[in-house]
């Protein structure tokens, strides 16, 4: 039995995202552990080779972590046999041409969403990983982290009853770039580079609604942009053309209603940056991204409102803490985990570009919707 060595093409990791989660914290901590181990007792062994346009980030990111291999020549990395995986975590704008060579090159694709720019032309690229038989898959980080897996034990285990309804909040403050520097780059708030919390938020809230409570079947949204005038890496201020919040309302198979506040121009007063209150006949939840509290029917105090009165109840003191009963690691890197598995073993990976292509179709319908005043019925996608 010998090791899988795989080469993994990695385009963008000199971009935060990139760098930290995927590479850093996924493929190389995987290196390092001496790869995943498999049914039979062999490993994959993942072995990067970094692509971008910066020769002296990618030879600083390559020394500082040992990796041997690096270029600035996509098509070079696309022509090498020993390379079997590419991974995309470019701008979005970069990604379809990048993504489609590789497929064209005959490489499983791993990709950051959203997929492409359009949603014809994700479809387009998950048709033809689909024609050329590759394995291929979308980030969905936040289905892997300890609040929602937590979550999802809840929904398997039928502790919601019947759910009725799903809440969530996103957001916090993004500094303008004036006073203190951005925790954005400044391409999020440009619609003619991709940007706005639309297309970056809805494909994850997507794929949280779809995988844990069902298919998304209409969605009713409004768009704004806050905060009109921004300032750049370089200090001169630039007008926000995409939109910083979106406010949603996405309608479920089998009558569940999701409700989805996301923004950037939001002060965070959550035990969370994210969290998801899931309201069924037998019980609540309320996840984040680490931790899940509980209400159940048979323990949900009777509230009682009295505008004379303090209120004495100590709502937040009335939940249960969900324990993790489990070791979760970093989401990214579970996620790793699967798709290498999926490639060697073909192991299920239901995160493919189909999925990702069904969420960037959600967050089109959420423009269109803010654009017309309309609910936007979300049609059936399929290859």
């Amino acid at each position: 039995m010998g090791d899988h060595v795989l080469g993994v093409a990695m385009n963008g990791v000199t971009g935060r995202m990139g760098y930290r989660q995927h590479l850093t914290r996924s493929v190389l901590a995987i290196r390092d552990a001496g790869g995943l181990e498999l049914a039979d007792g062999s490993r994959v062994v993942p072995r990067p080779v970094l692509v971008g346009r910066s020769e002296r980030k990618l030879r600083e990111i390559a020394e500082r972590h040992d990796i041997e291999d690096w270029s600035t020549d996509l098509d070079s990395v696309l022509s090498d046999p020993s390379v079997s995986i590419y991974f995309d975590a470019q701008i979005t704008h970069a990604r379809e041409a990048a993504v489609r060579s590789a497929i064209a090159a005959g490489k499983h694709v791993y990709v950051e969403k959203p997929t492409a720019a359009t949603l014809d032309a994700s479809l387009e690229l998950a048709e033809l990983a689909r024609r050329a038989g590759l394995c291929n898959g979308v980030v969905q980080d936040k289905l892997f982290l300890p609040g929602l897996l937590k979550l999802r034990r809840l929904v398997e285990s039928g502790f919601f009853g019947r759910v009725l309804s799903v809440r969530g909040e996103f957001g916090y403050w993004v500094f303008e770039g004036d006073w203190q520097a951005g925790q954005r780059p400044s391409w999020n708030y440009r619609a003619e580079e991709g940007g706005g919390i639309v297309l970056d938020m809805f494909p994850h809230w997507h794929y949280v609604l779809e995988h844990l409570f069902g298919p998304v079947r209409s969605v009713t949204a409004r768009t704004a942009t806050h905060i009109p005038t921004r300032w750049d890496e370089n200090g001169e201020p630039y007008e926000a053309t995409a939109d910083d919040a979106a406010y949603g309302i996405f309608e479920l198979e089998g009558g569940v209603v999701a409700q989805i506040n996301s923004s950037w121009s939001v002060r965070v007063d959550r035990d969370e940056l994210v969290e998801f209150q899931v309201d069924g006949t037998h019980g609540s939840a309320v996840a984040g991204l680490r931790s899940c509290r509980v209400q159940h029917r048979s323990t949900t105090p009777k509230a009682v409102w009295d505008p004379d009165k303090a209120d004495p109840g100590r709502y937040r003191a009335q939940w249960e803490e969900v324990p993790d009963n489990a070791d979760f690691p970093n989401g990214f890197r579970a996620q790793w985990e699967l798709f290498l598995r999926h490639v060697v073993q073909g192991t299920p990976f239901p995160h493919d570009l189909l999925s990702g292509a069904r969420g960037l179709q959600m967050a089109e319908a959420g423009l269109l919707s803010a654009a017309t005043g309309r609910t936007v019925e979300l049609k059936e996608v399929a290859l």
